[in-house]
C-alpha cells in the first residue's frame, strides 16, 4: 500500500507541476500515540514520543480551499509503568490521507505574511506492533513488586538466586492477541490546525498539530474500551511549483510609466515640474513654460508680462499694492479659519459643496486663473474648480489615475477656498 501510495504522490507531481498553485511539503513530525498502552505510566510524558516523516502535495482551488493527497512514515509506541501494569509496544505505521485544507492567507487585498490554516480528511494506515518482552540473551521480563526486572518469575524460592536485569528497549516480539486475528491496517481521520509563514522564494514554513482517529483498538495489540488515537506536532517546508502567482502589479507596465508625457510638452512625467502645460508651449528641461519677469506665473497666464523684480503679484501675475495684500490676507485668514474649522476636521463632499454655494450667493464665481499645475482637476474646462471635481481628483488621486501627489492635492483644496 505505502509503495503503490508513493506512486501516486511521484505521478500527480509530475503530471501537475504546470499549474500554479500546486506545492509540495515535507515535514518531521512528534508521534504521540494515545490509546490504551500507556495510560498507565509514571514516567515522563514525552518518553513514548516517536519521529514521524511526512511527504505530501496539495493543489489550490481557489483563495480558501485546497485539497492534498500525503503520506506517513513513523513509529508509534506506550508504556505502563505502574504497579499493575507493565505492558509496552512499538509500531511502524506506514499510510496516507486525502485532506481538505482552508487556507487564510489570500483573504483581503493582500497576501499574508502569516496566517492559519486548518485540514480534515481520511487516510489509510498500516501497522505492526511489538513488544520488548526479553532482552538481548532471550532472558523473559518478570516485574517484581519492589520495582525491579529480574530474570526468574517472583516468589520466596527465586528471591535469593534471580538476577537483576533491564529492558534493552529492543521491541523483539511480535504482539498478537489470542482471541482476535485482527487486521493490522485501519482507516484513520486527520484532523488539524497550523500556521503558514511565507519566507519568498516560493517557499513557506509550515508548523501545525495534527489530531488521529483511528477506526481500530489494535494498534496497542490491547483492546479496551474505545478506539486508539494519535497525536502529532509538525514541521516542515512546502514549496510552490508552476507559474508565479499573479500580483497588483502584474500587469503595469512599468516602462511605459517610465517614458509617460501626459502633457505633451516632451518631458517624461517623471521628472516634469509643470505637469498640465498646454500643449504648443514652449518648456524648459524641467517641463516648465517661460516665466520672463520671474514672479511666478507663467508667461502664457500672466496678465503683466513685465512686472517689477521682486513684486508682489497675485494669480494672474498683476502687481498688487500694500491696501490689496492686506485685503488678500484678512480674505485668505478668514477662509484659513473656516478650512481649519470645517473642512479639516470633517472633510467631505457635502461641506465643500456648501462653501461652494456660499461663494456663487455672496459674489459669483472669481476670475482667478486655475494654476497650470491644478488645471487638470477643471475636468469640465469652464475655468472653475467646483466640490465634485475636487471629490473626482482625489478618487483618481488614489486610484493612481492622475500625476496629482499630497502637496498638489492640498495646494488644489486651498485654491478652492481662494477662487
Amino acid at each position: 500500500m505505502f509503495t503503490k501510495l508513493s506512486v501516486l504522490i511521484i505521478s500527480l507531481v509530475v503530471f501537475n507541476t504546470a499549474h500554479a498553485q500546486l506545492s509540495i511539503t515535507g515535514q518531521v513530525s512528534s508521534l504521540k500515540f494515545l490509546g490504551d498502552v500507556g495510560q498507565k505510566n509514571n514516567a515522563n510524558f514525552f518518553s513514548d514520543m516517536r519521529l514521524g516523516y511526512n511527504l505530501g502535495i496539495e493543489y489550490r482551488i481557489g483563495k480558501v480551499l485546497g485539497i492534498g493527497v500525503d503520506g506517513m512514515y513513523g513509529k508509534l509506541a506506550g508504556t505502563d509503568n505502574s504497579s499493575s501494569s507493565h505492558l509496552n509496544f512499538e509500531s511502524q505505521v506506514m499510510g496516507g490521507a486525502l485532506n481538505l485544507y482552508a487556507f487564510f492567507d489570500k483573504l483581503g487585498d493582500q497576501t499574508k505574511e502569516v496566517s492559519p490554516f486548518i485540514h480534515a480528511g481520511f487516510g489509510y494506515l498500516m501497522f505492526d506492533p511489538y513488544g520488548d518482552l526479553r532482552n538481548k540473551n532471550g532472558t523473559k521480563y518478570n516485574y517484581w513488586a519492589d520495582g525491579s526486572i529480574r530474570n526468574l518469575s517472583e516468589s520466596a524460592i527465586n528471591d535469593p538466586v534471580s538476577m537483576i536485569i533491564k529492558r534493552d528497549y529492543t521491541y523483539e516480539t511480535q504482539l498478537k492477541d489470542s482471541a482476535s486475528n485482527y487486521a493490522r491496517n485501519t482507516f484513520y481521520i486527520p484532523i488539524g490546525i497550523g500556521a503558514k509563514f511565507n519566507m519568498g522564494f516560493r517557499t513557506s514554513l509550515r508548523v501545525g498539530v495534527t489530531y488521529n482517529l483511528c477506526m481500530s483498538d489494535y494498534i496497542d495489540n490491547h483492546k479496551t474500551g474505545g478506539n486508539d488515537s494519535w497525536a502529532s506536532a509538525n514541521i516542515g517546508l512546502n514549496i510552490h511549483f508552476g507559474k508565479k502567482p499573479k500580483d497588483a502589479f502584474s500587469n503595469v507596465n512599468f516602462k511605459d510609466l517610465d517614458n509617460a508625457d501626459t502633457d505633451g510638452d516632451g518631458v517624461k512625467d517623471v521628472v516634469d515640474k509643470c505637469q498640465g502645460t498646454p500643449r504648443g508651449l514652449r518648456v524648459d528641461s524641467k517641463g516648465c513654460p517661460d516665466d520672463k519677469d520671474g514672479d511666478g506665473v507663467f508667461d502664457y497666464m500672466d496678465k503683466e508680462p513685465n512686472s517689477k523684480k521682486d513684486a508682489k503679484v497675485d494669480a494672474n501675475g498683476v502687481t498688487i499694492d500694500e491696501e490689496l495684500m492686506a485685503r488678500r490676507q484678512l480674505q485668505w485668514d478668514s477662509l484659513s479659519v473656516e478650512r481649519s474649522e470645517g473642512f479639516n476636521n470633517a472633510p467631505s463632499l457635502t461641506y465643500l459643496e456648501k462653501i461652494e454655494n456660499k461663494s456663487k450667493e455672496n459674489k459669483g464665481r472669481n476670475a482667478v486663473k486655475i494654476p497650470a499645475e491644478l488645471a487638470s482637476a477643471d475636468m469640465n474646462k469652464d475655468g472653475y474648480i467646483s466640490a465634485r471635481e475636487i471629490k473626482e481628483t482625489i478618487d483618481s488621486f488614489f486610484d493612481g489615475a492622475n500625476t496629482f501627489n499630497v502637496e498638489t492635492i492640498n495646494k488644489l483644496i486651498d485654491f478652492f477656498f481662494e477662487q
